[in-house]
C-alpha cells in the first residue's frame, strides 16, 4: 500500500496509474476506521482497478473546539486496516498541508444545509463541502464512495458536484451495523454500557416508524418515535424528521407515500451525539 502525506505526490502518483487506464475508487475518512469504512473500500476494490483511501480530520467541520479535539486519532491501526482491506494507496496530510492559507470558500445548498444536522452544527456541511472538493481536486477519481448513515452530508456532496461540475460519480452505500442495529460510528465506543445497550432502540424505533408509514399520520409516526426513543433514561432525541430524500424537506402530515421519504434522527447519549436514517417507502 502506497502511503502519501502531500497532494502533489499523491496526485502525480494518480495521474501515472490513470495514463495507463486504470479506474480509480476513492474513500474519503476521518480515521478511526470501523468495519463500516472497510465495506467502502470493499465495494470500491470490487468496482474500480485501484482504491485510493485519505484519512484527514477536518477541522473546518467542526462547530465545536471540543469535538474536534475528542475525535480519535488512531493512524497507525487506521492503515494496518486499509492495508489489510487491499487499498492501495492512502493520503493522509497536515492540516498545513490542505489549508496552506485561510479557508474562504462558501457554497449556496439552498436549504440542504440548513436543516436537521444543518440546524445544530451551523458551518459544519460548508466545512465537509470544502474538504471534499479539495479531495476531489487532488485524487480525481472516477469513483468516490459514501456510507449511507450520513444521509443529509451524501445529498450536500452530490450538490456540490453539481455546482462545481466535476466528473466524479459518487456511490452510496448501505449503512453497516452491529448485530443489534445500532449503526457503526467511530463514536459507539464512547458510549457507557447502559448507554450501547440502549442506543439500540434507535434502529427499532425507525424500523416501527417505517411499519407505520402507509397507514399513519406523519406527526403521528414522529411523535411515535421520539417517545419510543426518549423513553430509555440513557437516551434523548435532538432531532426525528421524516423528508423527501431529494430535497430534505420535510413530509406535509398527509403527503404522498408513494415519494421516496426518509427518516432521519439524531440522539444524545450523554454526550455522545448519534445519527441514523431509514428509508420509509423502499
Amino acid at each position: 500500500m502506497k502511503r502519501f502525506q502531500t497532494r502533489a505526490l499523491i496526485s502525480e502518483w494518480v495521474r501515472h496509474q490513470k495514463a495507463t487506464g486504470k479506474m480509480i475508487g476513492f474513500v474519503p475518512t476521518m480515521g478511526a476506521l470501523h468495519e463500516g469504512h472497510i465495506s467502502l473500500v470493499e465495494q470500491a476494490k470490487q468496482e474500480n482497478n485501484l482504491v485510493v483511501c485519505s484519512i484527514f480530520v477536518n477541522p473546518i467541520q467542526f462547530n465545536k473546539p471540543e469535538d474536534l479535539k475528542k475525535y480519535p486519532r488512531t493512524l497507525d491501526a487506521d492503515l494496518e486496516k486499509l492495508g489489510k482491506a487491499g487499498c492501495d494507496a492512502v493520503f493522509f496530510p497536515t492540516e498545513k498541508e490542505m489549508y496552506p492559507e485561510p479557508e474562504t470558500t462558501v457554497y449556496d445548498f439552498g436549504m440542504l444545509d440548513k436543516v436537521m444536522e444543518g440546524r445544530y452544527r451551523e458551518g459544519h456541511f460548508n466545512g465537509v463541502a470544502v474538504v471534499v472538493k479539495k479531495l476531489f481536486d487532488t485524487i480525481q477519481p472516477h469513483r468516490a464512495y459514501f456510507g449511507e448513515k450520513d444521509f443529509q452530508q451524501l445529498q450536500i456532496i452530490k450538490a456540490m458536484v453539481r455546482i462545481e461540475s466535476m466528473d466524479v460519480e459518487i456511490i452510496s452505500c448501505p449503512t453497516v451495523r452491529e448485530s443489534d442495529g445500532l449503526a457503526m460510528s467511530s463514536r459507539n465506543i464512547r458510549l457507557t454500557e447502559d448507554q450501547r445497550r440502549d442506543a439500540a432502540l434507535i434502529h427499532t424505533a425507525l424500523k416501527m416508524g417505517k411499519e407505520r408509514f402507509q397507514t399513519h399520520n406523519i406527526n403521528d409516526i414522529r411523535q411515535f418515535v421520539i417517545n419510543y426513543v426518549n423513553a430509555s433514561p440513557h437516551l434523548e432525541v435532538e432531532y426525528f424528521e421524516i423528508v423527501r430524500a431529494d430535497t430534505l424537506m420535510p413530509v406535509a402530515p398527509e403527503g404522498d407515500k408513494d415519494e421516496k421519504v426518509v427518516g432521519c434522527i439524531a440522539v444524545y447519549a450523554g454526550k455522545v451525539r448519534l445519527i441514523d436514517n431509514m428509508a420509509f417507502n423502499s
